[in-house]
């Protein structure tokens, strides 16, 4: 069986493996493809095809020149025109628009289908450009196209430093230099077949993957397979101590593990399937590509990597190669001084990493979640970002990306007054026909209005709800607005609603599991409780770290969802491992004994899953994208918040406490179990 399982597993590999560099190709990047049908901004797109035929992103070009645009410059744009209009997929351009200050052309270039090759022509078409003058492709088919350049290579890179984060910490842990290759392995098969999985379901056009997504499946296989590997590999160690045939040992440990594995793997897969009750696509996907990336780890590490171990028996450890008969070590490690500690003094241990994770959660009101604009996106300078920032110093920040006003044609004229008398816009106009008169489609007439701010900006999503409110009380209009700015208020009010919606749901399903799993509601409300109080710490240390160390501008309203549902997913997992420990040893041991126990011996593999999984986690930093880097940190931090003082400190420490009160209302709540009174004496 272990030869046969490898064999089917290598051959899942190779036809699989090649999926995970070809995921970017299915992948989308284009924020207003994933609001809801319902939202406004999606229907104003919907009726402005009407106005503009096929859907058209804006790329802007810019040209600048501090000393002022010369007739020569005026020349090279003209030339660039014409040029442009010979691209396939580009719509004619716009003239140049000069800034009233002379210094700055702009030409708005309309791209219809996927920005990145319009945009990728049009950048090769301005290397040439005159000395001092700055020559920059920017609007939002840039800012699209650099975002897809962002997450391009990202199956390699975020591979290699986690494949080099977890190989050095697992030969840190087991000194041995074949085991971190088998566990790394194991990791790689999950991938193959998750990334096979999702290609084809995303092919098929019943997922929707992104790049975000994408990273996360890959840190999320690769840390989840190498967590549930340490249960497994330290389980097998243990047992090949107290058993000479290494098959034995292997089905020993298998059985003792699957349980805690599959528990914590079903946690992670319910809590990120809840994201299915988001109302923004990307989140929608991001749910089923977790959970099934979840469910390819658990599959990879429960049986390829039971059967290669089998295969190496204790070889797999060499050269520390655990002899049978041998001492467990357990007992002589830190954990079981660490043990000893919370045992002496739960009431104080527990009190005291309270007050400590109070004090971090009481700096969470200074988290700013309220959205960013998209040029903050990028943590490296990209030509879209620089673009738009000299098209701000020359020209009103909503050039080339004006705020669609859809209405009924009746009312026209007052939705045209109301729209130029909001504050911060710089002026409107009707979309008129070659003969001037208004341009009417089914009874619908287009306004374009043009911002003071840039259209990415908090301030052009303030102004487009000020639209909104003055052109909807206009009688008899009817009227929606739209464009870019539309979509980013839309996408950041969605995500707003989400966040209400599927943190209760999530805490539910947890709490659901937990409950199941240990049979005993109190100890679920319990570790429910520690986890919340360490998520709320976690994202109070990182509002610190983002605001006074890091100066990030803010945070996108996702990033306290996502980090929620990971860290409560993920979190949980350590409670589940210790906790299920802990439930066995109490029934023959007593609560306390059995809790201490279960520290000791499970301190050490726990600890080092905590470890490799914040290090897979911190990969996600190496892509240069705010929301990437952001929840990099907050999981990364928090997993080890979790590791380190929730399941060492707090869980133990209340467990010890409350006595045999926490198992209520199982049987181990009113006896302690069969073995309570020689878990009393030992007391």
């Amino acid at each position: 069986m272990p030869a046969l399982l490898l064999i089917g597993w290598l051959a899942v590999g190779a036809v699989g493996g090649p999926y995970a560099g070809a995921l970017s190709e299915v992948a989308e990047n284009d924020g207003a493809s994933f609001l809801p049908e319902s939202a406004e901004a999606t229907e104003v797109a919907g009726l402005q095809r009407q106005f503009s035929g096929a859907e058209r992103i804006p790329a802007i070009v810019v040209a600048e020149r501090s000393t002022g645009i010369t007739p020569a410059d005026r020349g090279y744009v003209a030339q660039f025109v014409d040029a442009a209009e010979s691209i396939p997929g580009i719509q004619p351009p716009s003239p140049a628009i000069p800034s009233t200050d002379g210094k700055a052309l702009q030409v708005v270039v309309p791209l219809a289908g996927e920005p990145d090759s319009g945009v990728a022509e049009l950048r090769e078409l301005v290397t040439d450009s005159p000395g001092g003058l700055t020559v920059l492709v920017t609007g939002p088919a840039a800012q699209a196209a650099d975002l897809g350049e962002a997450f391009g290579g990202i199956d390699g890179m975020l591979l290699l430093v986690a494949g080099i984060a977890v190989a050095v910490i697992l030969v840190i842990v087991y000194r041995s230099p074949l085991l971190p290759v088998l566990v790394i392995l194991s990791a790689l098969c999950g991938l193959a077949l998750a990334s096979g999985v999702v290609y084809l379901l995303t092919d098929g056009g019943v997922l929707t993957l992104d790049g975000q997504s994408q990273g996360i499946l890959f840190i999320l296989v690769f840390g989840a397979a190498t967590d549930y590997a340490l249960l497994l590999v330290s389980r097998f160690r243990e047992e090949l101590r107290d058993t000479a045939d290494r098959y034995p040992a292997m089905r020993r440990a298998w059985r003792a593990t699957v349980e805690p594995v599959a528990a914590s793997a079903a946690t992670v897969i319910l809590g990120v399937l809840c994201l299915l009750f988001s109302d923004l696509r990307s989140n929608q996907g991001l749910g089923p590509v977790a959970a099934i990336g979840i469910g390819a780890a658990v599959l990879a590490s429960m049986t390829f990597l039971p059967a290669v171990l089998a295969l190496c028996g204790r070889a797999a450890f060499w050269p520390f190669r655990p002899a049978y008969g041998s001492a467990h070590p357990e007992q002589r490690s830190i954990w079981g001084r660490i043990a000893g500690a919370v045992g002496r003094a739960p009431r104080a241990v527990w009190i005291g990493t309270t007050v400590v994770l109070l004090v971090g959660a009481a700096f969470l009101p200074q988290l700013n979640a309220e959205g960013t604009a998209q040029s903050d996106v990028f943590l490296t300078e990209v030509d879209s970002v620089r673009g738009q920032q000299i098209l701000a110093e020359h020209f009103p920040g909503g050039s080339g990306t004006p705020t669609i006003v859809i209405a009924d044609a009746s009312a026209a004229e007052p939705v045209l007054a109301a729209t130029r008398q909001v504050p911060g816009v710089s002026g409107a106009e009707l979309t008129s026909t070659r003969d001037g008169e208004p341009r009417v489609e089914g009874r619908l007439v287009q306004i374009e209005a043009t911002l003071d701010a840039a259209a990415d900006t908090a301030a052009a999503t303030e102004t487009v709800a000020d639209i909104r409110t003055a052109v909807r009380a206009v009688p008899g209009a009817e009227a929606k607005v739209g464009g870019q700015s539309a979509t980013l208020l839309d996408t950041q009010q969605t995500s707003q609603r989400d966040r209400a919606v599927i943190i209760p749901i999530v805490l539910l399903v947890v709490f659901a599991v937990l409950a199941l799993l240990l049979r005993a509601l109190f100890a679920a409300l319990l570790l429910i409780g520690t986890v919340v109080l360490s998520f709320a710490a976690t994202m109070g240390v990182s509002a610190l770290v983002f605001n006074h160390i890091l100066g990030f501008p803010g945070a996108d309203p996702v990033v306290p969802l996502f980090g929620f549902v990971f860290l409560v997913a993920l979190g949980i997992d350590y409670n589940i491992f210790l906790m299920t420990r802990v439930r066995d040893e109490t029934k023959t041991l007593g609560t306390r004994a059995g809790t201490l126990r279960g520290l000791t011996v499970t301190g050490g593999v726990i600890t080092s899953a905590g470890v490799v999984l914040a290090a897979t986690f911190a990969a996600l930093a190496v892509l240069p994208i705010l929301f990437l880097a952001q929840l990099a940190f907050i999981v990364a931090f928090g997993v080890l918040v979790d590791t380190l003082i929730v399941r060492s400190l707090l869980v133990p420490a209340l467990t010890i406490d409350l006595g045999k009160r926490v198992w209520w209302p199982s049987a181990l709540s009113r006896a302690g179990g069969p073995g309570d009174r020689l878990g009393r004496a030992g007391e």
